[in-house]
């Protein structure tokens, strides 16, 4: 097939500018530090602050004693009775200390879910979740109120630092789907009207337990 002139002049000039680097006009633009402020007060303040800012219900538990009574009253409260989980250590705490008629049910059918999770980002008020975790890809996105309880310990302050940990978790095997969780699901992609729940859990709520 003939090429036109036109077109092989175009041809050249790309062959040309692929075989010639071109320096980058900002090269400290390109360097490996973060460009936010670090950060100015606690990571628990800082994680609190973010996450309730993007309409996250944020629970600050001295130790497991007090998670379970909180626990307990927002149940309670809520008259939750079908809640789901699929982490065994944790599904065997909520047998044992939830109460009032917990009934264990599927995924589908749950009035909430509660998982835990990877580490929290505090910079962004984000949970961070993985599919090598315990409660895999789907729970916390599927349920229609998603609980999680995390610990002080687990907290990072920006997202780089979460991935470094993770990177050092998992060396060679990194999980598929790493998720960076920030409050209910939210979109305004409809008439700029933002709504609440449409891609995920329409609440959510963060057990922070002291360790």
């Amino acid at each position: 097939m003939k090429i036109s002139s036109s077109k092989e002049n175009i041809l050249k000039k790309i062959r040309k500018a692929l075989s010639q680097s071109t320096p980058i006009p900002f090269p400290q633009s390109e360097g490996n530090h973060s460009v936010f402020q670090p950060a100015t007060q606690d990571p628990e303040i800082e994680f609190a602050e973010q996450f309730t800012r993007l309409q996250g219900k944020f629970i600050f538990c001295v130790d497991h004693q007090e998670l379970v009574a909180q626990l307990n009253t927002l149940v309670s409260t809520r008259s939750w009775k079908k809640l789901y989980c699929r982490e065994e250590p944790l599904k065997a705490t909520l047998k044992t200390y939830l109460f009032d008629g917990f009934v264990e049910t599927e995924l589908a059918d749950c009035d909430a879910a509660v998982t835990t999770c990877e580490l929290l980002v505090a910079r962004t008020g984000s949970i961070v979740m993985s599919s090598a975790g315990p409660s895999g890809r789907t729970v916390s996105v599927y349920a229609p109120i998603h609980i999680c309880i995390a610990y002080t310990d687990q907290l990072v302050y920006d997202i780089r630092d979460g991935l470094q940990i993770l990177k050092e978790k998992y060396q060679h095997h990194l999980p598929s789907l790493i998720t960076f969780a920030t409050g209910p699901s939210r979109t305004a992609d409809i008439e700029k009207t933002l709504v609440v729940g449409v891609h995920g859990p329409k609440e959510v709520y963060l057990f922070l337990v002291d360790r």
